[in-house]
């Protein structure tokens, strides 16, 4: 079986468990406190952390063992850590959303929200709430991207 293969074979199940993880398995209090300053906000983003990893070690050891997928326990384990480290860090949202102000992504980082001047309204003209913000996106693209390079260690190491 090539890298290639494993590669392919684990990022699927990181991306379908990331999915599961971050949507399903996160309680709304962690979701709504882990971008808070202080011990409140690092702890809910601790508790997320972990109940994704957990998620994502749960979905990945069948397809490693029915698929017999030859990983080795240091690229798991390294694989995990720059997943779940690199979650935490965009996950406390000041970090990510300073990241965006850098690279010149501030504005899209606001769509969607009352912030950006082309924000959803009602039919009153109030701000209607939306999911497809700009922040969710860049926050799901530097997952998907953490998620590649975890799956490249785990197939690689």
């Amino acid at each position: 079986m090539t890298a290639a293969t494993v590669f392919a074979a684990v990022f699927i199940a990181l991306f379908v468990a990331h999915s599961v993880g971050d949507h399903w398995v996160q309680s709304s209090c962690q979701a709504a406190t882990k971008g808070l300053p202080g011990w409140a906000g690092r702890l809910a983003c601790w508790r997320h952390v972990l109940g994704l990893t957990i998620t994502k070690g749960l979905l990945l050891a069948p397809v490693v063992v029915l698929l017999d997928l030859p990983v080795s326990a240091l690229g798991l384990v390294l694989g995990f850590a720059i997943d779940s480290i690199s979650h935490y860090w965009a996950d406390r949202r000041t970090t990510l959303k300073k990241l965006a102000d850098r690279v010149g992504k501030a504005e899209f980082y606001s769509l969607g929200t009352p912030a950006h001047p082309a924000h959803p309204v009602t039919a009153e003209g109030t701000y209607a709430p939306t999911l497809g913000t700009g922040a969710y996106a860049l926050d799901q693209s530097w997952h998907m991207f953490w998620l590649g390079a975890a799956a490249l260690i785990i197939a690689a190491i």
